[in-house]
């Protein structure tokens, strides 16, 4: 344990965040609307260069790292209003994704000044209501991979448009995908329905096709991440397994199931909802911090930025 990851423990911010009023913001039409939100439920969190965003039910706020200024997005500057299920940040094109339950993405453009929605999941009509959830995003150079309830979706960053869609289950089956991440080449999924982890090489321009995807191990995982050269997963019954050659070697098991896992400030970050787990890539625990019992609530999500740990209620 060095004497930097040690600093790097010592703050911590717990996003407790409640009812604020809207600031203003440029569109003409802001200034004539006030809004109140609750944000006493964060679903994710992730950084930006300057920035951290965090998610509520139905909306999205940003604490500037060096101003200590909090900003909303919310319905008067273009949300939907919909629930919000996870949340996406890219320093490389300055866009911040935000996926909903009902299938919904938006793209926040322009400082956070515009918002683009698109509607290619929402409208699929082979697709059942109810299996629209977005999971989770993955972004590789320009394309980011969509976790969703009936298989990974394809978005280009830099055109801003859906690409491909993989149902990548039994026969081409719709299956629920938590996660996706690459490794040495591959893409990565973790998957729940017993349809384990499975993956498929970036190299392969037909992964459409089903037959292209392998499955290394059956089961139900909920979260898989690279840091370095590691590839870590959890599955649904607590337990963390760090993938060597496509072998699960467990490490670890949790009393509660891991919520979120992922690679952050050069660490592996694990949240379950009473604890966040900070492990250096070679799976040393750096630090543990246990939910207080000062409050009632669980942890959702975390992220490290510098020396500080911002953990979501």
């Amino acid at each position: 344990m060095n004497a930097e990851n040690l600093a790097m423990l010592k703050k911590i911010s717990v996003l407790l965040i409640y009812i604020l009023p809207l600031l203003p913001f440029a569109q003409d039409f802001s200034a004539l609307w006030e809004g109140y939100f609750s944000y006493y439920n964060i679903t994710d969190v992730v950084s930006s260069d300057t920035k951290i965003y965090a998610s509520a039910e139905n909306t999205v706020f940003s604490y500037d790292i060096q101003t200590k200024e909090i900003e909303e997005i919310t319905t008067v500057n273009g949300l939907s209003g919909e629930e919000i299920s996870t949340i996406y940040y890219s320093n490389a094109y300055n866009l911040l994704l935000i996926g909903y339950e009902n299938g919904l993405m938006e793209v926040v453009l322009d400082d956070d000044d515009n918002i683009l929605t698109v509607l290619d999941i929402v409208d699929k009509p082979t697709i059942p209501p109810n299996d629209k959830r977005i999971n989770h995003f993955n972004a590789h150079e320009n394309l980011v991979y969509i976790s969703t309830n009936f298989g990974v979706s394809v978005f280009d960053l830099e055109r801003l448009e859906f690409g491909d869609t993989y149902f990548i289950g039994n026969l081409g089956s719709q299956i629920e995908i938590k996660q996706t991440t690459i490794f040495n080449g591959s893409i990565y999924v973790a998957c729940l329905d017993g349809s384990g982890i499975r993956k498929a090489s970036l190299s392969n321009t037909n992964l459409i096709d089903y037959k292209n995807w392998e499955t290394i191990v059956t089961g139900n995982y909920s979260t898989i991440e690279t840091i370095e050269d590691k590839l870590y997963t959890s599955s649904t019954d607590g337990k963390i397994y760090e993938i060597n050659n496509d072998a699960l070697l467990e490490r670890f098991l949790y009393n509660d199931a891991p919520l979120k896992m992922v690679a952050s400030n050069n660490n592996l970050l694990v949240t379950t909802r009473k604890n966040v787990f900070v492990y250096s890539s070679d799976f040393t625990l750096i630090g543990q911090f246990d939910i207080s019992t000062e409050f009632d609530t669980a942890y959702t999500a975390a992220i490290s930025v510098d020396d500080f740990l911002f953990i979501g209620t």
